[in-house]
């Protein structure tokens, strides 16, 4: 995942590309530049599902060391953290026999840690984007009767910066960002990218054999399971809202045990049986919540019932039954585990449910 998550803007949204497909444009570029002496701008690539987009150089070189050819990306409407980053290839031949070879370069991170597509040591270039470049490479080198023995070096000036921004530390990647994307094509607010972020951090947290991971829907929850644990961060995952993502992949990818941390509102929802957590998404039921109080309390009072109703927020909910004595975070607790464990369905994975406040207290543990 490269970016964090914001609220949607309104009207229709720009689409934008991937630094994979960024890279496969730049690299098309400096290759072609490297053997005619001449680098195409715009450059066009063919995406895997069909898309024709043309990218301008804002970058390009050759001299005794090489070509050089870099594209600024752009991510279009989607609040992505290298939107505006430059993606720049570096092509040099190779002697023969060698096949085409990929490099990290400079703001490029490398994987260190097992459970990614690529093993340790390997620059973090996506699958996807290295069978794109190869397949331009392939052309081009074909149209000139020429083999594919070739060094590709992707950088990203300033990219080492960025990433601590994005998942990459948490799953072993140092030195950069990643060279990411299935399709080339970045969907604004795409729920699909924060989903496949949270899959490959259960890969890596898996391969690395941790016997616990944290989940949690923000930083304040997730630095309040961690003073338990006192995990490292491999083991941290960013669930944001998609707790239904989460469990889902650990159904079919269990691990040991599992905490999974929210606050007070997004743990109600997970109780009312909401899997996607977002504002847009999912509501609180305030009746839910009444209906929840009257059965801790025994005979609630009629007045208190009608401010629950009548409430804005869960966090007022929150406050006037704490000063009534009803322990609302404790059933919510109870409720939201039930809820995660039904959508494991008996997956061997522990499940413990930590509601915490917005200072960081916890207010409820259940498991």
């Amino acid at each position: 995942m490269t970016g964090s998550r914001q609220d949607k803007p309104s009207g229709p949204l720009r689409r934008g590309w991937t630094t994979g497909a960024c890279a496969t444009a730049a690299t098309k570029a400096a290759l072609t530049g490297l053997i005619t002496g001449k680098f195409p701008d715009p450059v066009a690539i063919l995406l895997p599902k069909g898309d024709a987009p043309h990218f301008p150089l804002c970058y390009e070189a050759l001299n005794d060391a090489g070509a050089f050819a870099g594209i600024v990306k752009d991510a279009g409407d989607d609040p992505d953290v290298t939107h505006g980053a430059t993606i720049i290839s570096h092509v040099v031949p190779l002697p023969p026999g060698s096949g085409v070879v990929f490099k990290a370069g400079d703001g490029v991170g490398t994987i260190t840690k097992p459970g990614l597509p690529l093993p340790p040591g390997e620059a973090a270039i996506n699958p996807v984007p290295r069978q794109m470049m190869r397949d331009v490479i392939g052309e081009i080198c074909a149209e000139h009767l020429l083999p594919t023995d070739l060094r590709v070096t992707i950088s990203i000036p300033g990219g080492e910066e960025i990433a601590h921004k994005t998942w990459n530390p948490r799953l072993g990647i140092e030195g950069g960002l990643s060279i990411l994307g299935t399709t080339g094509v970045v969907h604004p607010f795409s729920c699909s990218a924060w989903i496949h972020s949270i899959h490959r951090g259960i890969d890596v947290a898996r391969a690395n054999g941790f016997e616990r991971v944290i989940a949690a829907t923000g930083s304040t929850s997730e630095a309040a399971a961690q003073k338990l644990y006192d995990l490292p961060e491999t083991a941290l995952l960013d669930m944001g809202d998609f707790a239904g993502g989460l469990l889902k992949y650990l159904r079919d990818h269990p691990v040991p045990a599992l905490t999974l941390a929210g606050g007070f509102a997004k743990m109600v929802k997970l109780a009312q049986g909401a899997l996607d957590l977002h504002s847009g998404r999912s509501q609180v039921d305030f009746e839910w919540l009444a209906e929840q109080a009257q059965a801790l309390s025994g005979s609630l009072n009629q007045n208190l019932k009608q401010a629950i109703l009548n409430a804005n927020t869960a966090a007022q909910v929150l406050e006037m039954t704490r000063e009534n004595g009803i322990e609302l975070p404790t059933r919510v607790a109870q409720l939201a585990r039930d809820t995660a464990l039904g959508v494991l369905r008996g997956a061997p994975v522990a499940v413990e449910l930590i509601v915490v406040d917005r200072q960081g207290e916890i207010l409820a543990r259940s498991g």
